[in-house]
């Protein structure tokens, strides 16, 4: 007896199943012979099965222990139903085909398998015929006739016809379309399960006409898709076609091409994001419509210019040679070694993830320092494209952000025209002189530029004017300031601060030589060998014709001598000109700029001080006076609140350190004056240089005029950190300054310094107050 196995198949008696040779052998069935006798067993669902075990597990309550021919039988039985199909083999052709007639179906009452050959024990399952011949008849020719008129519609229904018209039984129908019938196997299963003629009747009426509506329905569904498709790929064919006759008639006639199909080509080879695309295509319909004689035609070219002439594509990432870097920034800038440090960390970071940009880098320091020139040099380093927007005076955020286009005139804002310069979507890019925007009721332009510096946001920065996203992350930001007091603190912590200091007369002269003549000599027009200054005369003009921290004074200070000699070679007059120290007045026609130099005499109460301004540092002298009064105190020279502040705490600290002066300042008014008198004044850092000037001026101890110093102090006498230490101590040599007093917390900032500075002075940290006066005043307190 042979065993076969089958799922998802309806097996019914009296119909007739046809086996190849090798689907027999892979059931492991070999030599099948005519008359030999076959049971069909069909399978289970795994998850069914699986479901009904634990079940069956859960109302057992004491489970014996099974031996492993118990366990093994156990789990072959759980794999079929139990009612099988028994049949008879009818005949075996040459090939190995074996036809096999189902006869009846079986009750399974156990399954084992042994040397992979299953055994069973079955017996008999009477069919329960409670329907006559005649309402089995009808049953067959209604079926019948529903599949007949089901097939005409196709062209294989005339081959189907004659093997459907064959169809002798319910059973036989069942069997034939198993495999079309929308069943499961637990359905199919349901079928050969049912004992009544009437229920398995019912059941595959119900599957045949379930099919057949559903096919119906699938087959006007897929014609109205078809007819629909049909329609779009006909209309798609010829609009392909237009297209193609209008590009060989625009390169025949450019000339001829229209406003409308130029923007059309743009649009599709920009790149855009969806939304992009949807608003310009949108636009787009409204210029072709509206034609050219409608009054917003120019405003929508404008905008479709605007976004067309943007790089919305991606630029891929390109690696950065850290050695090229150097190089480029070593010869354009002379000095700033930690500022170029600094810079070559942010491309290595930048290398090593792979990203074209990092974080945003703000450059503080004085005018003429190269913070803006510094950001040129990280485009060529970058071999990137580079663009500069300039900030100052900015009150509108619209400048940042752009007008909406419902406003006459409306314009992108500052951002997205320098990308539209560029024409890039990773330029370097410098926002200069971000200190010094302003805000009013017109919105604050510092709030608009959050978005634009944050990493986390800008990959979809919003430009009200094209009311667009676009991607401003691999943008590298580079934001320059004189002061970082102007920038409100949220846009301030989003960038990385890194100090310009000023440049020391040994710099200044370096700079001078190597880049600062040559541009002028080039942008006058006259040869090297024509125009010859001596560093003499270079020194004197950094010395005594300059006043800032910065090269830009002395910048146009050797543009004037360039001028001077071009006048004097196109007269005739003269073929060279030679620039010595002692003619610098002529050439130059000004007088040299006073800077305040070391006191030449001594006198009680009056100090030099150290301050730090905009175009760097400079020395200022403290003078007090006292005469007869009734303890008044007068303070001159334009000081700011907190200065006077500063003074009051001075004045506070000596009466406490000089309890036996207290009749003096009763019976005297003081006068603190602070020159020069035009020049407004303000700040904490001359907190020190006035305590010991009130300090020597009530002990009548003169100051050494070779001393310095600046510090904050407070009531308790400590000298606390100031800032601006670099340019102040540059300001303390330049004077001649010798010995210079700086707060103790501030000794951290000494590497900030040029070394022949810290070398030309002997520079004291102190504490507290005491610790000053002891050694200016030589008293012991």
């Amino acid at each position: 007896m042979a065993i076969i196995p089958v799922y998802n198949s309806i097996i019914l008696p009296d119909t007739t199943f046809y086996f190849k040779k090798d689907l027999l052998e892979e059931m492991n069935i070999h030599d099948i012979k005519e008359g030999e006798d076959v049971v069909f067993l069909i399978r289970r669902d795994i998850n069914q099965k699986d479901k009904e075990i634990k079940e069956a597990d859960a109302k057992a309550s004491e489970p014996a222990e099974p031996n492993e021919d118990e366990k093994k039988i156990e789990k072959l039985e759980d794999e079929f139903y139990p009612i099988g199909v028994a049949g008879k083999v009818l005949s075996v052709d040459e090939n190995g085909t074996a036809s096999i007639e189902a006869k009846e179906r079986m009750d399974i009452t156990k399954v084992t398998v042994e040397d992979q050959h299953y055994n069973l024990e079955a017996e008999t399952r009477e069919d329960i015929m409670d329907m006559d011949e005649q309402e089995l008849l009808a049953t067959v020719k209604e079926l019948r006739r529903a599949v007949l008129n089901y097939v005409k519609q196709f062209q294989w229904g005339i081959m189907a016809r004659e093997y459907i018209v064959q169809w002798k039984n319910v059973n036989e129908i069942a069997v034939s379309l198993s495999s079309y019938l929308n069943l499961n196997n637990e359905e199919r299963y349901a079928i050969v399960a049912a004992d009544k003629m009437t229920e398995r009747v019912d059941l595959i009426k119900k599957a045949v006409y379930e099919f057949i509506e559903i096919s119906n329905v699938s087959g006007e569904a897929e014609l109205a898709q078809k007819e629909t498709n049909d329609k779009i790929y006909r209309e798609d064919a010829i609009r392909k076609q237009i297209d193609f006759l209008q590009k060989k008639l625009d390169e025949m006639h450019p000339e001829n091409v229209s406003e409308v199909r130029r923007f059309q080509d743009k649009i599709e080879k920009s790149g855009m994001n969806e939304t992009a695309r949807k608003e310009a295509d949108k636009i787009l319909n409204r210029m072709a419509m509206e034609g050219k004689d409608s009054h917003e035609y120019g405003m929508l070219y404008d905008y479709l210019d605007f976004v067309t002439t943007l790089d919305w594509k991606k630029e891929p990432y390109k690696d950065v040679s850290l050695d090229e870097a150097e190089k480029i920034l070593d010869e354009r800038h002379y000095g700033l070694d930690k500022v170029k440090k600094r810079i070559i960390q942010q491309l290595a970071v930048m290398s090593l993830n792979h990203k074209q940009s990092g974080s945003i880098l703000l450059f503080v320091g004085a005018p003429g320092t190269g913070k803006t020139s510094i950001g040129q040099s990280i485009a060529e380093a970058l071999h990137r494209k580079y663009v500069r927007v300039s900030l100052g005076g900015v009150r509108d955020e619209a400048e940042i952000r752009g007008h909406r286009r419902t406003y006459i005139g409306a314009m992108p804002g500052r951002i997205m025209e320098g990308m539209k310069q560029c024409g890039t979507s990773n330029p370097v890019m410098v926002l200069d002189e971000i200190d010094k925007l302003g805000h009013d009721y017109n919105g604050d332009p510092a709030s608009a530029l959050l978005e634009v510096l944050d990493p986390e946001q800008n990959n979809t920065f919003t430009d009200h004017y094209m009311n667009v996203p676009y991607d401003l992350s691999d943008v590298f930001f580079v934001c320059t300031a004189n002061s970082t007091d102007g920038i409100p603190t949220p846009l301030l912590d989003r960038m990385e601060i890194i100090q310009f200091p000023g440049y020391t007369a040994v710099e200044k002269f370096q700079i001078a030589k190597r880049h600062l003549l040559p541009q002028a000599r080039e942008q006058v027009g006259i040869k090297a060998k024509d125009l010859k200054v001596s560093d003499e005369a270079i020194r004197k003009i950094i010395s005594d014709y300059t006043m800032e921290s910065g090269v830009r004074g002395l910048k146009k200070q050797l543009t004037t001598l360039c001028r001077y000699a071009a006048v004097e070679f196109v007269k005739g007059e003269k073929k060279s000109v030679s620039v010595s120290p002692r003619r610098l007045p002529k050439f130059l026609d000004q007088k040299p700029y006073h800077h305040e130099s070391i006191l030449q005499e001594k006198a009680p109460g009056v100090v030099t001080g150290l301050a730090w301004t905009a175009a760097g540092g400079e020395i200022l002298f403290i003078e007090t006076k006292m005469v007869k009064g009734s303890g008044k105190v007068q303070i001159t020279g334009q000081l700011g609140d907190v200065m006077k502040e500063s003074t009051s705490i001075a004045l506070t600290l000596v009466k406490a350190m000089y309890p036996d002066k207290a009749e003096l300042f009763e019976k005297n008014d003081i006068h603190i004056h602070v020159p020069a008198g035009a020049v407004p004044k303000d700040g904490p850092s001359a907190g020190i240089t006035l305590t010991t000037a009130l300090a020597s001026l009530v002990t009548g101890k003169p100051v050494g005029p070779e001393y310095a110093m600046t510090g904050e102090v407070s009531l308790r006498g400590v000298v606390m950190p100031i800032g601006g230490l670099p340019e102040k101590l540059m300001a303390a040599q330049r004077a001649g300054i010798k010995k210079v007093f700086i707060p103790a917390d501030n000794v951290e900032d000494l590497d900030d310094v040029a070394k022949e500075v810290r070398d030309s002075l002997e520079i004291i940290p102190v504490h507290k107050v005491t610790d000053v006066l002891k050694k200016v005043i030589k008293e012991k307190l």
